[in-house]
């Protein structure tokens, strides 16, 4: 138990059917303590994979899971401060998986049950599915167990389960493991004894990866399913003969590429190189700032010529610029070159594998030229394969270029293993067996049909098609598969066996009806998402309105839906909501994360309650900024002296801090209310969202006291403040200092800093909140305003006639200031630029009502609409 709560028991149940799984994590936790307790329900789920229920049970209160449009989901919840430490979040964790995680009080001796149902179709890679479950219970449950349930129509070919976290001697112990038939089983069913980490110890074995790995009869060269109007066609023909291949490597040698990278990729190409099959052809392209080949024509893969290129691989050095474009079409020419001029590599599969770091920074450097170019010079003949090495690459750009021209694109983690990565991608495409692969349906009797002509079909993997059938037409549907293989042409058409579908919905039921048509709508809101990618305009909102229509009818949530929780709500009676993470980072370049990948969070709940602060600062120790219950203070370089003000104002207002006319730049800020205050005591107010744009360069950052969001509108990745993170997007830089504080720097612009307020139990203040400086405003130009982007120019002030003011402890004084005569009093203010937690104190003379006299107009003329 921690703390007094424990983990009565975690499920893990799996349902497969024909390629669709169907997974259902239930926990049930026990706050056996004498007082409320926080609990957690913290899973992780595949990527790949979309959310499709979530139930929680507390204190005899049901909550249950709506998926909506994402734009309506978030209006409401806008309202508020966004998300809190105590947020339901699903966030990128490591490569493949993402973590949901929900918090929860729930009353003494008391117990709550949360129900957390995803999705996904499983795709065959290397000659098996993979069914991977994240195990992580952090302690010893007593009722623990994972239970999957396999059911293939083909007959099961072979089944194998391991963990991560046991020996192989353990594993054949502990996993109960059987097929026969249609059917597998997998059972993980460990006692306490069997999951603690020695016999006298409270800590749990379990901590890693369980996965089940299994493939299909392959005797049968028609695998169709169909029930319920709907059909899934799946295509993965055996024994046939390897075709020749001719394959190109386009590498890319610019110097960021320096250090591991290099060395990693370099033992990539030379195993790759010695796994190349004799009747194969192939060359290399490097490219720097210039372009170079290793022989500049298709040769043989003869142990001599291999050997040369190993090494040519050995032997190559980094040099400049990235001319991304060149090496393409370089790499093209000579593809291209021989299916001219040597007759007998025209029956060859051609592969075209680019592997980069960066962004194309020499030559044609513009993205949508280079799509054009490539998509030009390839024109459709073969598919084109782009790695991308590391996190300075732009992953949508790659995945765009590739799906243009019949490939697809995948990142490669800069880890110790990316080695055996680039070496993986390409024993995926190492054995090609068919090219232009065409699966035909009679057009009058389906519809709606996923993608069904394929490029290349390579040995491990499998085609999948799935669609409808329309009313009554079963009898005329066919499958007709057509495909050119070594030496001759494929052809083979499938029927369907009524008899055979009826026997297996008996043995399946309901599951397998529901299944096929879930099967088709993950497959076809996959592809609506993927295509989105590279469309602009009207046809992308068409798409999109598909494939957002397709999440709600199925009940999905996709990049386009978003869950909120019905009856569960948070102190502004906003229910939580639950969102898919961004694959990427559009366009933010993460410098460096001290947190494993980027953390890109799924969404909010709850959020805590927020204060906000802002001070305004020129030269160094000379901040300008604005904090706590917006105290304005304004440091004079030429008189060393500090103006402050205060803006009264309601909370959900927004401020405008600092505009830029010239520019665009601009930083608004929004207030919330300081809730916990007694009766007749005047509310403060705070800064609890800021919002940073430079509409130049499409930059745009949310900062609130929880997160901190890069191109909001978009989907772009999210931060909390318990990361380190430094962030490039075009000319600015985002830092953030864990806990502390961030600064925005912008290149021949200014320096801003944003600091955290934490609010601690029983401080007056009940929310966190934001302060707000300037650090650098020397380059920002002549046309800034706003209520601190005003003082950002030299303007004359005289102070005079110090006195005692009606309060005899402070000091009142006459301000003649932009033509105004002011009552000023002499006062102290903190400044936390440079310690975030105590502040420093500054006296000040303080401007009353608002500013009036001090800013230009009057402060209502501040008030803007939204923070962007």
């Amino acid at each position: 138990a921690v703390d007094g709560v424990t983990i009565r028991s975690l499920k893990v149940n799996c349902k497969v059917t024909s390629r669709f799984a169907h997974y259902v994590i239930t926990s049930q936790v026990v706050n056996n303590a004498d007082k409320a307790k926080e609990v957690a329900f913290d899973v992780e789920i595949p990527k790949t994979a979309f959310i499709s229920d979530f139930a929680i049970t507390a204190d005899g209160n049901a909550f249950i899971g709506d998926i909506k449009d994402k734009v309506s989901a978030w209006k409401q919840y806008r309202k508020a401060a966004v998300s809190g430490e105590n947020a339901g979040l699903v966030r990128a964790s490591g490569r493949t998986m993402e973590q949901f995680t929900i918090h929860l009080n729930i009353g003494p001796r008391s117990k709550a049950t949360f129900r957390l149902t995803y999705e996904e179709v499983l795709k065959r890679r290397l000659k098996q599915y993979d069914i991977v479950i994240k195990v992580k219970p952090k302690q010893l449950v007593q009722h623990f167990e994972i239970d999957v349930d396999i059911f293939e129509p083909q007959g099961i070919s072979k089944l194998d389960a391991q963990a991560s976290f046991l020996s192989k001697e353990l594993a054949s112990q502990l996993i109960k493991k059987s097929f026969s038939g249609k059917k597998g089983h997998v059972l993980f069913r460990p006692t306490v004894g069997q999951q603690q980490s020695c016999p006298t110890c409270s800590t749990s074995l379990l901590n890693g990866d369980f996965k089940v790995t299994y493939d299909v009869n392959r005797d049968q060269l028609c695998d169709l399913l169909v029930a319920n109007n709907h059909f899934a066609h799946f295509f993965a023909p055996q024994n046939l003969t390897n075709l020749n291949k001719n394959v190109v490597f386009v590498i890319d040698i610019s110097t960021s590429m320096e250090g591991q990278k290099v060395k990693q990729t370099k033992e990539a190409l030379l195993k790759i190189l010695g796994d190349i099959r004799p009747g194969d052809y192939f060359d290399l392209v490097l490219f720097g700032s210039e372009v170079q080949s290793w022989r500049g024509s298709l040769v043989q893969a003869s142990p001599a010529n291999l050997r040369a290129a190993q090494d040519f691989v050995r032997r190559f050095f980094l040099a400049g610029a990235t001319n991304l474009n060149g090496g393409l079409l370089r790499g093209i020419e000579i593809l291209n070159q021989a299916q001219g001029s040597l007759p007998e590599l025209s029956n060859h599969a051609s592969i075209l594998i680019m592997l980069t770091d960066g962004e194309p920074t020499e030559g044609v450097t513009d993205r949508s030229q280079i799509l054009k170019n490539v998509r030009n010079a390839i024109r459709g003949r073969f598919p084109l394969y782009n790695l991308g090495f590391g996190h300075d690459v732009d992953l949508n750009f790659l995945e765009v270029m590739s799906m243009e021209n019949n490939g697809r694109a995948q990142r490669i983690y800069e880890d110790h293993d990316a080695t055996q990565q680039l070496q993986g991608f390409y024993d995926q495409v190492a054995n090609p067996l068919l090219v232009d692969v065409e699966l035909l349906y009679p057009p009058d009797t389906v519809s709606a049909l996923t993608q069904h002509r394929h490029k290349q079909y390579y040995e491990g993997s499998e085609i999948m098609v799935a669609g409808r059938i329309a009313d009554h037409k079963l009898s005329s549907f066919k499958a007709d598969v057509l495909a050119r293989g070594e030496g001759q042409e494929f052809k083979t058409t499938c029927l369907v066996d009524e008899e055979e579908m009826k026997k297996l919905l008996q043995e399946r039921g309901h599951m397998l009806e529901n299944h096929v048509e879930r099967l088709w709508a993950y497959l076809t809101i996959q592809e609506l998402l993927a295509k989105r990618m590279k469309l602009e305009g009207k046809e992308k909102a068409d798409l999109t309105a598909k494939a957002l229509q397709m999440s709600l009818a199925y009940q999905f949530v996709t990049p386009l839906t978003s869950m909120t929780i019905r009856g569960m709500v948070d102190q502004d009676g906003l229910e939580p909501v639950i969102d898919k993470p961004p694959e990427g980072e559009q366009g933010a370049i993460l410098l460096n994360a001290v947190h494993s990948p980027p953390a890109f969070m799924l969404s909010a709940l709850q959020p805590s309650p927020t204060r906000s602060s802002s001070n305004i600062q020129q030269l160094p120790n000379q901040v300008t900024g604005v904090d706590t219950d917006p105290h304005f203070l304004i440091h004079v370089p030429q008189t060393k002296d500090t103006l402050c003000f205060n803006i009264n104002e309601e909370p959900g207002v927004v401020l405008s801090l600092v505009r830029d006319l010239d520019t665009g730049f601009s930083v608004n800020g929004q207030l919330i209310g300081n809730k916990a205050r007694s009766p007749g005591q005047q509310e403060g107010t705070y800064f609890g969202r800021l919002g940073i744009s430079n509409p130049a360069t499409g930059f745009r950052l949310e900062v609130t006291p929880q997160n901190i969001t890069l191109n909001p509108g978009s989907g772009g990745p999210v931060f909390s403040w318990r990361d380190q993170a430094s962030l490039r997007q075009h000319e600015v830089v985002v830092t953030i200092n864990r806990k502390r504080n961030l600064v925005v720097s912008v290149e021949d612009g200014g320096t801003f800093e944003v600091v955290l307020h934490r609010v601690w139990k029983g401080s007056a203040v009940t929310q966190d909140f934001l302060g707000f400086y300037v650090l650098d405003s020397h380059r920002m130009s002549a046309w800034t305003h706003g209520l601190l982007g005003q003082f950002f120019h030299p303007f004359d002030y005289k102070v005079s006639d110090p006195h005692p003011g009606s309060d005899p402890t402070k000091t009142d004084a006459t301000m003649v200031v932009k033509g105004h005569q002011l009552t000023v009093t002499r006062g102290l203010q903190k400044d936390y630029s440079k310690d975030p937690q105590h502040g420093a104190e500054v006296t000040c003379w303080f401007v009353h009502n608002n500013g009036a006299g001090l800013i230009d107009g009057v402060y209502t003329d501040y008030i803007v609409p939204d923070i962007f």
